[in-house]
């Protein structure tokens, strides 16, 4: 026998009790346990394994500004569709005016729900192929990792392209609610809560159609003050400050998504490198255990 052969006491311990071996969380960590199948994981390792990783696949963040962009958009177009219903009604009882695009808005704003619902979609899906061993396994060829890079970029450029678009809705909002707010304090003014006067709107013909009646600006008769206050305004106002509050919503969501998919974007770029420092990462734990089994 070999004067040399022997074997120490730590080398004939489990593999996870070598001082100097690579433990199996080492080897777990960098590569996947079918190339490891001589080391047998416990079965309570094993479920611990399995639901660290099924944590580690899911974009939290992602979902968080799903979930706050689904808020805003349900928020807004449900507030909104019946906000333009209130208006169309104002404009036909008290003003006598027929506004036929306020219909078209309503289709509009369910188009607007379906789009931004599929979008969320879509972009929740992008972000579970770039979170955690699903990115590892789906971007590991070059032509994938292309691919996830331009999903990633022509998302991005389609939400900068709707941060400007809700900006304007939420601009217009601010200005209806502003002048619904203005028309408030007007039915809650002393001159006609206690006085009986007029409601003069003639300073704001402006906002009308020219076709529009001067003596329609006027609103005197009690009936009439009831409906455009009580029936029309209040409640408008309150369906218009509450749209706003959802678009104030999806603006933040989609600033959120922003960040998710540049991450997710710099993540499948440098994930080749990723994979060539765990690698050497591997080979170095192998070799500084070899080099200490020798001595």
């Amino acid at each position: 026998m070999n004067k040399y052969s022997f074997q120490r006491p730590e080398m004939e311990m489990p593999l996870q009790s070598s001082h100097y071996n690579p433990s199996r969380e080492t080897l777990g960590r960098y590569s996947e346990y079918s190339l490891h199948s001589s080391y047998k994981i416990r079965a309570g390792d094993a479920a611990s394994t399995n639901s660290v990783a099924c944590t580690t696949r899911i974009p939290y963040a992602t979902l968080i500004a799903a979930l706050l962009c689904c808020t805003g958009i349900g928020v807004f177009c449900c507030t909104m569709y019946r906000g333009v219903t209130l208006s169309a009604l104002m404009l036909d009882q008290v003003f006598h005016l027929y506004i036929g695009w306020l219909e078209t808005v309503k289709t509009v704003l369910v188009l607007i729900a379906a789009g931004m619902g599929a979008l969320t979609l879509m972009i929740i899906f992008v972000g579970f192929l770039a979170t955690g061993a699903t990115r590892r396994r789906i971007y590991k060829a070059w032509r994938n990792r292309v691919g996830g890079r331009i999903s990633c970029a022509v998302f991005m450029g389609i939400i900068y392209v709707l941060q400007f678009f809700w900006i304007f809705v939420f601009g217009l909002l601010i200005v209806s609610t502003f002048i619904l707010t203005v028309f408030w304090k007007m039915c809650v003014s002393t001159q006609v809560q206690d006085y009986h006067q007029c409601i003069d709107l003639t300073q704001f013909n402006f906002l009308f159609p020219q076709s529009t009646r001067i003596e329609y600006l006027k609103i005197c008769e009690i009936r009439e003050i009831k409906f455009f206050c009580r029936d029309f305004v209040e409640k408008s106002e309150f369906m218009f400050m509450m749209a706003t509050f959802g678009v104030i919503l999806i603006l933040i969501s989609l600033v959120h998504y922003l960040m998710c998919l540049s991450a997710n974007y710099a993540h499948i770029r440098d994930h080749e490198k990723f994979e060539e420092l765990q690698e050497l990462q591997l080979l170095q734990d192998t070799d500084f255990a070899t080099s200490k089994e020798r001595f």
